[in-house]
């Protein structure tokens, strides 16, 4: 797509919708000319709030746009195939928010659609573009960590489940329509960051389990329906030796984690904040980084860097030809894979393959209203 700016369309304006409609407006090139939404009273509202002139109550009708170059699909997990397909096969460039979808399987339709279609597909994974990442895989490109060999991808929560809780609607936490718990809702960013930075290995075996023991509010829970995992952990063994251990907590009696770390031969990086530890002159070295100088020297050497600021910017950059695509759907694919090894795992009671989640992952995608 040329320098022009991009056309817009987005479909869902609920939190996670009005959240993407607030950061595409600060962004240069980027123009919401349309939303739809199913609730059109709150559609007309943010419609009005945000001063896009068109709102639909079926997104379909926005599809058969042809002055739109671009999606952002905002609906609840289960929603994402089918929404995602439809727009691809509009020949619509998409952008999806994460988790990729509901199952590996609906993933892999929507890997698949894009690519037959010849469509940009990216996914909403904040965390690839954290300046913690950034740096990070400077790190790693420059050799400073060696051969890597393990990693850890942790996320904390002492009692941050949605709705139960206090916060967020009960959607997150009904199986039907958000697929998984903890680890589909904030281990997605942890999960995807570490697969990202250890260059997309391929997995081999996957072990697991997911808990839901906390207690929690009794009206709470009855008017969810809360049956998804407030803690997920795993261990994932990839080709080659490398080997990832998961945990990710919604709920838990704990202090916080230490967090996410990458151990290599040379040296080891933790995540947050950035830390650098390795060895020099038979001494131990624990080194820290000045993120905002390096950001301020980056953007002022290179014109390009500011399409690294979001995964946003990144989307519209990479729309507009200034910056070639990361590869946020192929991560997000292979994160679902890891997530959904571990729900199979503590289904069996016992390790799978790779190969085997591929063969029982089965769509709960959701019929188009």
């Amino acid at each position: 797509m040329p320098e022009e700016a991009v056309r817009l369309g987005i479909i869902g304006v609920g939190q996670i919708g009005k959240r993407h409609i607030e950061s595409y407006q600060k962004i240069e090139g980027a123009d919401i000319v349309a939303i739809a939404d199913i609730d059109a009273a709150h559609a007309a509202a943010v419609s009005e709030r945000f001063g896009i002139e068109t709102v639909y109550s079926d997104f379909r009708e926005l599809l058969e746009r042809e002055d739109i170059h671009a999606v952002d699909v905002c609906v609840h997990n289960n929603l994402h195939r089918p929404v995602t397909v439809a727009a691809l096969e509009a020949g619509k460039h998409v952008y999806c928010e994460k988790p990729m979808a509901g199952t590996l399987a609906d993933a892999a339709a929507m890997w698949e659609t894009a690519q037959r279609c010849e469509r940009k597909l990216s996914i909403q994974l904040g965390t690839l573009f954290a300046m913690e990442t950034l740096a990070a895989k400077r790190l790693i490109e420059e050799g400073k960590l060696g051969r890597l060999y393990h990693a850890r991808s942790y996320g904390f929560r002492r009692r941050g489940r949605p709705f139960v809780d206090g916060y967020g609607t009960k959607s997150f936490v009904k199986r039907e329509v958000a697929a998984g718990g903890a680890l589909y809702d904030m281990g997605v960013y942890h999960i995807a960051q570490l697969l990202y930075l250890l260059g997309l290995p391929e997995p081999k075996r996957i072990t697991g389990r997911i808990y839901q023991e906390c207690p929690m509010d009794s009206k709470r829970r009855e008017e969810s329906g809360f049956d998804v995992e407030e803690l997920g952990c795993g261990l994932v063994f990839f080709e080659g030796g490398l080997t990832l251990d998961v945990l990710e907590s919604w709920a838990i009696h704990m202090s916080p984690f230490e967090g996410s770390f990458i151990a290599g031969s040379e040296g080891g990086v933790r995540l947050s904040p950035l830390s650098y530890h390795t060895y020099c002159a038979d001494m131990v070295v624990d080194g820290a980084f000045d993120l905002k100088e390096a950001s301020y020297r980056w953007h002022q050497l290179d014109s390009t860097q500011s399409a690294y600021d979001s995964p946003q910017h990144h989307w519209i950059g990479a729309l507009r030809g200034q910056v070639p695509l990361e590869p946020t759907a192929e991560t997000a694919l292979l994160t679902m894979l890891v997530s959904e090894g571990v729900y199979l795992s503590h289904q069996l009671g016992r390790e799978v393959t790779a190969d085997e989640v591929r063969e029982k992952s089965q769509s709960t995608a959701l019929d188009l209203p």
